[in-house]
Parts: C-alpha cells; sequence; structure tokens
C-alpha cells in the first residue's frame, strides 16, 4: 500500500503554514484542518492549479467522465421532472439546472448537449448555473461549455439570494467531499479527534467536542463503542438546507456513496470511522501526510440527508443504487451507439457503458437520491 513520507519542501508549503498555525494557536480540528488540504485557496487538492486530478492517470474516477451514459440518463430524467413541474406551474419561461460542484464541466456538457439534440423545448427554457469553488477549474469549466455561453452562467450557492419559481439542483460525489468533525468513544466519554504536531508530523489529539458537534451528536443520539470512531458532517446539512432554498418548487438529485446511519456505525469495517485519502488510485495509509497533496473523502449518511431534507421542506421520492438507476438509460445507449458513424467510437460507448452498469460496476457502490420541494396542500 503506498505511503507517503513526510518531507516536505518549500517553506510556504500549506504543511509548514498548517504547522505554524497549530505551533501558534494549539491542535485544531479535523475539520478545518481537511478544509485547508481541500479547498485551501492557492494549495487545496482541489484548487491548486496542476494536472487534472480525475481520471486514468489522477487520483480517482467520476462517473461523468467514465461514461457519456451518465449525463445522458440524467438528462432524460431531468426532462421528466420538467414535465412534472410543467404540470404543476403551467409553462414556465424559465426553469433552472443548479449543478453543485461542477468540475471541469463535463456532465454539465453532457447534459446540455443531450437536452438541445433530444429534449429542445426544455432546453430553450433551461438556465444552467454552476457552483464550482476552484477558479482554476472554474475556468476549465467556462472553455468546455463556451457553446452554451447564453443559458450558463456561474454563481456560488452562498451567493444565490432569490428562489428561482422552478428546477432541480444535482450534486454527484460533492457530499462526501465536504471537510468533517471526527469523534471517538474514550473512557465512556465523546471525545473530538483534532490535529496536532509531534516532531514536525501532524498527529491525532483528543480534546472535548465542539459545541455544535456535541449538539449534532446529542440530537442523533450517537451510542459508539468504547474506541469507536465517527465522522460528522455538519457541512451536509448546510448544504442541503440551501440547496433546498434555491427554488420554490423543485427537486434535489444527490449521486454519493453512502449508508444508512445505523449501517455506518454498526459495521466492523467501519469501526475506525469512513475517512480514507487517495493518490494515484491507491488507498493512503497515512490520511495527515501531504495535506493538498490527496484526496480525502467519508461514507455520506443517507439517514442524516434525508433528515435535513424533511426539515427544510423536502420529501424523498426516490432512493435508488446508481447501476439500477442508469440502467434505465440503456435504450439511450443504444440510440447513442446508432447515430454514431465511427465503429471505435460506438465500441468506446458500448465498453464504458458496461463498466458502469455491470455488477460491481463503478455505479455499483453508488446510490441516488432524489428529493421533492412541493410547498402547499
Amino acid at each position: 500500500m503506498a505511503i507517503f513520507d513526510n518531507v516536505e519542501t518549500g517553506h510556504d508549503s500549506l504543511a509548514s503554514r498548517l504547522r505554524a498555525r497549530i505551533e501558534r494557536d494549539g491542535p485544531i480540528s479535523f475539520r478545518d484542518w481537511m478544509q485547508a488540504a481541500l479547498y485551501d485557496e492557492r494549495d487545496g487538492y482541489y484548487c491548486r492549479p496542476g494536472p487534472v486530478r480525475q481520471g486514468r492517470s489522477g487520483d480517482y474516477r467520476t462517473a461523468p467522465e467514465t461514461s457519456p451514459l451518465f449525463a445522458a440518463t440524467f438528462a432524460w430524467y431531468f426532462s421528466k421532472l420538467f414535465a412534472d413541474l410543467f404540470f404543476e406551474l403551467g409553462s414556465p419561461p424559465k426553469w433552472t439546472i443548479f449543478e453543485a460542484g461542477a468540475g471541469g464541466g463535463e456532465f454539465a456538457y453532457g447534459v446540455l448537449s443531450s437536452l438541445r439534440a433530444k429534449y429542445p423545448d426544455v432546453f430553450s427554457v433551461t438556465s444552467y448555473v454552476i457552483d464550482e469553488v476552484s477558479s482554476v477549474v472554474r475556468r476549465r469549466a467556462e472553455e468546455r461549455l463556451s457553446e452554451f455561453a447564453e443559458c450558463l452562467t456561474f454563481q456560488r450557492l452562498v451567493e444565490v439570494d432569490n428562489p428561482a419559481i422552478g428546477g432541480v439542483c444535482f450534486s454527484n460525489e460533492l457530499i462526501d467531499a465536504f471537510p468533517v468533525h471526527r469523534v471517538i468513544m474514550r473512557n465512556g466519554r465523546l471525545r473530538e479527534l483534532c490535529v496536532g504536531l509531534k516532531q514536525n508530523d501532524f498527529i491525532w489529539v483528543e480534546r472535548d467536542p465542539d459545541q455544535r458537534v456535541d449538539e449534532y451528536c446529542r440530537r442523533i443520539e450517537l451510542q459508539l463503542a468504547e474506541g469507536q470512531i465517527a465522522e460528522i458532517n455538519l457541512e451536509a446539512e448546510e448544504y442541503i438546507s440551501r440547496a433546498a432554498g434555491l427554488f420554490e418548487r423543485g427537486f434535489l438529485v444527490t449521486v454519493d456513496y453512502g449508508a444508512a446511519r445505523n449501517e455506518l456505525f454498526d459495521a466492523p469495517h467501519r469501526f475506525e470511522g469512513t475517512l480514507r485519502a487517495f493518490h494515484r488510485h491507491q488507498l493512503i495509509d497515512k490520511v495527515l501526510a501531504r495535506p493538498g497533496e490527496q484526496d480525502l473523502t467519508t461514507t455520506v449518511d443517507w439517514t442524516q440527508i434525508r433528515e435535513v431534507g424533511r426539515r427544510a421542506g423536502l420529501r424523498a421520492i426516490r432512493f435508488q443504487r446508481l447501476d439500477k438507476f442508469l440502467a434505465e438509460g440503456i435504450g439511450i445507449l443504444s440510440e447513442m451507439i446508432a447515430h454514431t458513424s465511427d465503429p471505435v467510437e460506438a465500441l468506446r460507448l458500448s465498453t464504458s457503458a458496461r463498466e458502469m452498469i455491470m455488477p460491481n460496476g463503478l455505479a455499483a457502490s453508488f446510490q441516488v437520491l432524489v428529493q421533492e420541494k412541493h410547498p402547499g396542500p
């Protein structure tokens, strides 16, 4: 298993800045450490300039860049959701697709291309809004999506003031990358795992939980065994609440890998939590090594997402494994292949789709949760 050493280069690296902060202020929450490791404006994993992180040559692979079937199937599904809104609202002059954490625009390009080609009535009233934290990646998305400039805008979710009449908020592998707190049961008391220093290395240290963490654990009546570790994703609650406020009527579509709360906390193989680090598609032993240079992720608590959704006025209307969801797009795949004159491209389409939906394929580990906002009686 690949392991990074702890030798850092440069006097102003992210690691050295984190060390300076800890030396000055004492241990910091893992949530703050992970926030910097992933989203520091200059050196965070998702924000720093450099090669693309995803794909075979990167650290991880995502569904949109694995197969065109992913975006094409969701374009078909969005057209169905549009028809539902159309029935409720009449003929809306505009509807909005808001994509949170859009990356380089692969999914947006696939959806907009499919809507334009197959659902022109929907495309003609679509406003596509992208929220992407990295300015580097945002510029890459602008270039990729230049042909759709007339219906495309870039806006952070936190900057949206007025809800649209209707639309969809979509995310793919977003919530698993939110920075989390970590807690451990020690001598019958809940403690928070924070990040400190020992001989210049980042180490785990324990302290009393942050007040918001303690309140959340009490609210869900968290029960851990002695020495058991769990992640607390408070950012997920903030995201779902904000996303629910995007529309007067609409849908929140979340694709990610997760489990019900009892499965997260009761499974023996998750006794030490679900925090993982990846580099070059390999699992890394030292999650605190080289902040900013490896991907960090945790498994989504679907029970939490449903609960906060209900408090925000959302109703879960669909929950399904991603491979089963994409299997509904097999007819779409057949059309894509039929309209491809290049046999090499046709083979690529077929092979990439099989990789997604075959048993134990990429999509089998992911789920799709659809929540509806429908105020009134």
